[in-house]
C-alpha cells in the first residue's frame, strides 16, 4: 500500500453525507450498502479513513454538534435579542411540520431515544451534544434576561434545559406526523415559560 498515496475524495463531504444517512435512518436500520452508496466510497476507502460503521457513527454525531452548536451560536449573535432567537429557533421548527426536514428530527435526540444509557459509549457523544446545545440555550436566556426580555429570577440553567428538552419534545412530535397548527401551538405554549 503507498500511504503517500493523496485521498481520491474530500473526507469532509464523505462524512456529512454519513451524518445525513444516519439522521434520516438512524444507526440501527443504517446498512453499510448504505453508507458506501451516499458517501460514494468503495469499502476499503470507508474502513480506512473512517474506520468501523460504529467509529463512524460517533464521529457523526460529533461533526452533526459542531454543526448545530455554530447554527444555533451564530443565529444568537445575529438576533435582535435574546428572547428573539429563542423565539425563531421554536417557530423554525415548527415550520418543519410535514416537511422533509422535520421527517428527521434531531440526530442527538433520536439517537438518545434510541440508545439510552444501554450504549455507554454512544451516549456520551449524545450527552455532549445535548450539553452543547443547551449551552447556547443558555447564553440566550441571560443575554434576554438582561435585555428585559426573561424575567430576572428565572434559573438560566434550569430554563436552558427546560428549553432543549421541549425542543426535543415538538421535533418527536413533528416527526411523528404533527401538523403545522399543531407544533405551532406547541410552541406558544413552551414560551410561556419565558413570561
Amino acid at each position: 500500500m503507498n500511504l503517500g498515496r493523496p485521498l481520491e475524495f474530500n473526507p469532509e463531504e464523505a462524512l456529512d453525507a454519513a451524518v445525513d444517512v444516519f439522521w434520516c435512518k438512524g444507526y440501527e436500520a443504517t446498512s453499510m450498502t448504505d453508507l458506501l452508496d451516499a458517501m460514494d466510497l468503495s469499502k476499503s476507502s470507508l474502513y480506512q479513513t473512517f474506520g468501523s460503521k460504529r467509529q463512524l457513527f460517533e464521529r457523526s454525531l460529533a461533526r452533526y454538534a459542531d454543526w448545530l452548536s455554530a447554527k444555533m451560536t451564530k443565529e444568537l449573535a445575529e438576533a435582535k435579542s435574546g428572547r428573539s432567537f429563542i423565539e425563531d429557533t421554536f417557530e423554525a421548527v415548527a415550520n418543519t411540520a410535514q416537511q422533509p426536514e422535520g421527517a428527521k428530527g434531531c440526530l442527538m435526540a433520536n439517537s438518545a431515544n434510541d440508545f439510552g444509557q444501554r450504549e455507554p459509549a454512544l451516549a456520551i457523544p449524545v450527552s455532549d451534544g445535548l450539553q452543547r446545545f443547551t449551552r447556547v440555550f443558555m447564553d440566550a436566556v441571560i443575554k434576554a434576561q438582561a435585555e428585559g426580555g426573561v424575567s430576572a429570577s428565572a434559573d438560566p440553567h434550569a430554563l436552558a434545559n427546560y428549553l432543549l428538552g421541549t425542543m426535543n419534545g415538538l421535533r418527536t412530535m413533528i416527526k411523528a406526523g404533527a401538523d403545522k397548527r399543531s407544533a405551532k401551538g406547541m410552541v406558544t405554549l413552551i414560551l410561556k415559560a419565558l413570561d
